[in-house]
């Protein structure tokens, strides 16, 4: 939102929608001038296309659209009210059924409901804005510690500002901070400044705390040299990933709460049930039918299948929170998927491949296993099974092969920046290392690298040479390669020191995967907590099963006959109680599995570890003879 009051000329493009924007602007112009200078600010913060009172004279033609179709609504609805409860409403006003009250009384229920819907299409607008400046500056704060550590290899080859702002923004690792480089880099095309653009750019980001600043700083300092420059990368580098700690160390602390919550709200369902049939017993009216559209149910059955949804939902939201506060740079890679037979071919090693091929086979197990007289509940439960481990298990796969590669990838960095402190060029480094180091999973992707960059000292073309880099990158298919080499590429494209970059690239593989195993370790509590719940809850429901539901029968039988307390002979159907309990049961161990799958690594992972448990719950039940 800018702070100039000059107005917009009318959008001149062609077409029906330029027609369209000419007629809205030409009616709600005026409103950009009133009270909207904080929708302006977010609209530049957002950084969406066009201009402001673009946008919010769309958003004032939609609000009257919106408005007047809710008004014609309310009219209807007000006008096919029936005319003995408007009089009802009215307080018996004689002239409450004529016609003029009806209209009337229509007109302004139509007025009313239409404003409101005016005004909060108006809101709803400003809303959009707000969480989309939010989002950015979010993805700032996620992205831009990696940008300047970046930006610091980058300026130990060359000190052109520009320059190195669109080696960042060339790279999609970078997300929105990426884009505020573009877009300082758009502005000073056009203005002939980049001191300026640096400047507006700092004005315009949602993120006031680390972007803005940083844009001022990187400013004065790179007009004072690049030495200066670089104490201040380095520095900042160093600050920003303090910061970043201590974001992590709050995520985790907010996860152990996470977790204590997560076994409180899993245990509390199962006993609901079990408390619902003790109540039950003295209680008849949780046993009484209740006609519904699909059938008749009683408060009981609704209550427990209730129990069993909320479980499933706990488990869900449980897992989604987790996936959220893992840090980004740490999360798990999203798979892509091959189109036509190559998905086949790749099912042993790409998850997204497997999730699509392994689908008939868990649908097929469902419905065999129904054909053959098993249980509803049980062909679904098992054809999950028979699809989620198969699934997970290539994702472990994959992941154990990829954890592999990111060692070695270690090692590998740390023996070339060796050979290269000793003054051997990289292709020869490269090529040092493929002949006499062990590189275990990598041998065959380092040995290509060093034969492509040996094309490429011959050639003498930097292009070459970034190009076995990428290809090297895309070889080795894990997020540290993505995230590391690129830094390779564009430190070596700008002039830097081959061996102060590997020098840079070092420090920042080593740093990335001693974050990655610190996480990985401290994930793994919360995956001992998923399955010890899920085991808890095997526990006591076995063991009600045992004693509670076979006394209370044994009871209800013999209250008849006994001079005592009278019990509802229905309320213990053990049969059927026993069924109900099953259900509830393996919807929490889907729940533990689902968080304790996404704690570990990702949602594939997920599949595994709730199938295992919804097996592990099929088999304690069978062998102890209380399944359905």
């Amino acid at each position: 939102m800018a702070t100039g009051r000059e107005r917009e000329s009318p959008p001149r493009s062609g077409g029906v929608p330029g027609v369209v924007d000419r007629g809205l602007y030409a009616l709600f112009a005026r409103h950009a001038e009133d009270g909207h200078a904080r929708d302006r600010r977010r609209f530049r913060a957002a950084n969406r296309p066009g201009s402001f009172d673009r946008y919010l004279v769309r958003v004032y033609g939609l609000s009257w659209l919106v408005g007047t179709l809710a008004a014609t609504l309310a009219l209807v609805a007000a006008l096919l009210v029936p005319p003995a409860t408007l009089d009802a409403a009215l307080a018996g006003t004689p002239l409450a059924a004529t016609v003029p009250v009806r209209l009337g009384v229509a007109a302004v229920a139509g007025s009313l409901v239409g404003l409101l819907a005016k005004a909060a299409t108006v809101r709803a607008g400003g809303l959009r804005l707000r969480w989309a400046a939010t989002a950015r500056r979010s993805d700032i704060e996620r992205t831009l510690p990696g940008a300047v550590r970046y930006l610091r290899a980058l300026a130990t080859g060359s000190d052109d500002r520009e320059r190195m702002l669109r080696k960042v923004a060339e790279r999609d690792a970078y997300g929105e901070t990426g884009v505020a480089f573009e877009r300082v880099l758009s502005r000073a095309a056009l203005s002939g400044s980049l001191d300026a653009a640096l400047r507006e750019t700092a004005r315009d980001t949602p993120s006031r705390d680390l972007l803005s600043p940083f844009l001022l700083k990187f400013r004065e300092h790179a007009s004072q040299g690049s030495e200066a420059l670089g104490s201040y990368l380095r520095m900042e580098s160093r600050m920003l990933s303090h910061r970043q700690d201590r974001a992590r160390q709050r995520a985790g602390d907010f996860l152990e709460l996470l977790a204590e919550l997560f076994i409180v709200l899993l245990v509390l369902p199962a006993l609901l049930v079990v408390v619902l049939t003790v109540v039950s017993v003295l209680a008849p009216g949780l046993s009484t039918p209740i006609p519904t559209p699909v059938g008749t149910t009683t408060p009981r059955a609704v209550a427990v299948y209730g129990a069993a949804a909320f479980a499933l939902l706990v488990g869900a939201g449980a897992a989604a929170l987790v996936a959220d506060l893992r840090p980004a740079a740490q999360a798990a890679p999203s798979y892509e998927r091959p189109g036509g037979l190559a998905t086949l071919a790749s099912v042993g090693s790409n998850p997204a491949s497997a999730a699509v091929a392994f689908l008939p086979v868990g649908l097929l197990a469902a419905a065999g296993l129904f054909a053959v007289g098993a249980a509803p509940e049980n062909a679904v439960l098992l054809g999950y099974a028979a699809y989620g481990i198969p699934v997970g298990l290539v994702a472990v796969r994959r992941a154990r092969r990829d954890d592999a590669k990111d060692r070695e990838l270690k090692d590998f960095v740390h023996a070339v920046a060796g050979r290269m402190s000793l003054g051997r060029p990289f292709p020869a480094a490269v090529a040092a290392v493929a002949e006499e180091v062990d590189n275990g999973a990598l041998q065959s992707d380092v040995a290509d690298l060093a034969f492509t960059l040996s094309l490429t000292s011959a050639g003498g073309e930097g292009d070459t040479r970034r190009a076995a880099l990428e290809r090297f990158t895309d070889a080795v298919g894990t997020p540290l390669a993505a995230q590391t080499t690129g830094l390779v590429t564009g430190a070596l494209d700008v002039g830097g020191e081959a061996e102060e970059v590997f020098d840079a690239l070092q420090q920042e593989v080593g740093r990335l995967h001693h974050a990655r195993k610190s996480l990985r370790s401290s994930m793994l509590v919360y995956v001992a907590v998923g399955w010890t719940t899920a085991l808890l809850i095997v526990g006591i429901v076995l063991a009600v099963n045992a004693h509670v539901l076979d006394g209370f029968a044994q009871l209800s039988s013999v209250s008849g006959t006994s001079g005592g307390v009278a019990i509802d002979p229905r309320a213990v159907d053990i049969e059927r109680d026993r069924r109900r309990f099953y259900v509830v049961t393996q919807a929490t161990m889907l729940a533990c599995g689902w968080f304790a799958g996404v704690a570990s690594r990702d949602r594939y992972e997920a599949l595994l570890h709730s199938g295992a448990l919804v097996v592990v719950c099929y088999l304690t039940f069978s062998v102890a003879g209380m399944g359905p």
